[in-house]
């Protein structure tokens, strides 16, 4: 519905006009009660639940907690993008800078099956992150116009790409 209401309107009109609608106002609730959610499950049940993993299933937490983390982290900052946009701390010019839209496709939408034996929880936070980094993902393109295999450089896939390689090695994988 959002898509069809702007269609008409120029690419600075449609920013505008998602940052102050409805369908932001939830979004952005949503989003960031579900950090929240994570961080909690993460620094308290997923860190006991993790300690009692074999050594495969440990690595797979540890690659799939990260990618967790990373989605949210990169919809997280979206939304808090078009937040700054909404409060007029940010004009849509400026929220279209590279530095502001989201990345790390690569890793946040790999199409990998987590491995069996991770615990229930967090399959179902990977499973809603995936939800909400998707649909980050089509407004950011619809609304910016990008080309998702373009995406802007951004230091953190890098370190992301290393840390997984050194976990998989220090694992013997």
């Amino acid at each position: 519905m959002f898509k069809e209401v702007t269609a008409a309107l120029g690419s600075n009109d449609r920013i505008e006009a998602f940052a102050s609608s409805d369908l932001f106002e939830k979004m952005f609730h949503e989003g960031m009660d579900l950090v929240s959610e994570t961080a909690a499950y993460l620094d308290g049940e997923g860190r006991a639940e993790s300690r009692t993993l074999d050594r495969s299933a440990a690595l797979s937490y540890a690659s799939e907690s990260m990618r967790l983390t990373t989605r949210l982290m990169q919809a997280s900052s979206w939304l808090l993008v078009q937040r700054a946009v909404r409060e007029g701390e940010m004009t849509p010019a400026q929220a279209r800078d590279p530095k502001y839209r989201l990345g790390a496709r690569k890793v946040c939408s790999a199409q990998s099956e987590p491995a069996e034996g991770l615990p229930a929880r967090l399959l179902v936070l990977l499973e809603r992150s995936a939800r909400i980094y998707d649909r980050v993902d089509r407004l950011d393109v619809s609304m910016y116009q990008a080309d998702p295999e373009e995406e802007a450089p951004n230091p953190v896939n890098a370190q992301l790409e290393r840390l997984q390689a050194s976990l998989a090695a220090g694992f013997g994988g």
